[in-house]
């Protein structure tokens, strides 16, 4: 069993349900993690809305850069973190806190925050630590998501 005690079938139904994600931390730079995982989803039929406050008004993944979560002004199902584990509290809870109907928080490879995770959960949100979108999709064979 996984860190985050989710089964396969339980992320299957979590990629599968997301439409429209929030990539905190995102990079133009097509080396960096962050940027092909983007661009993956993007490829695969989400909406990637890329968080970086040094990027913002500029175009990833085919959508505008925000400064942060709270200048996103539709409704987003997952926020997926591309930031150091000591960062990833203020991500969750500004996700919470200004993102309504939030379904679900992704910590990315080698990202484990439990207390984070527990505020999640206690606001309803599922949580997925230390896994990758880009991996898990391929890995389940997930084809169609939008």
């Amino acid at each position: 069993m996984h860190i985050d005690n989710l089964s396969d079938d339980d992320i299957a139904r979590i990629l599968r349900e997301t439409r429209v994600i929030a990539l905190v931390g995102a990079s133009p730079k097509p080396d960096r993690p962050s940027h092909r995982v983007g661009t993956f989803l993007a490829q695969q039929g989400y909406k990637v809305i890329p968080v970086n406050p040094g990027q913002a008004g500029k175009t990833l993944f085919g959508e505008t850069c925000v400064a942060s979560l709270a200048d996103i002004s539709e409704p987003v199902d997952m926020v997926d973190i591309f930031r150091r584990t000591e960062k990833v509290m203020g991500v969750v809870e500004e996700a919470l806190h200004v993102l309504t109907g939030l379904k679900t928080i992704w910590m990315q490879l080698d990202i484990v925050d439990d207390k984070a995770a527990a505020l999640a959960h206690a606001q309803g949100a599922e949580v997925v630590m230390d896994r990758c979108p880009a991996i898990e999709i391929p890995r389940l064979g997930i084809s169609q998501v939008a």
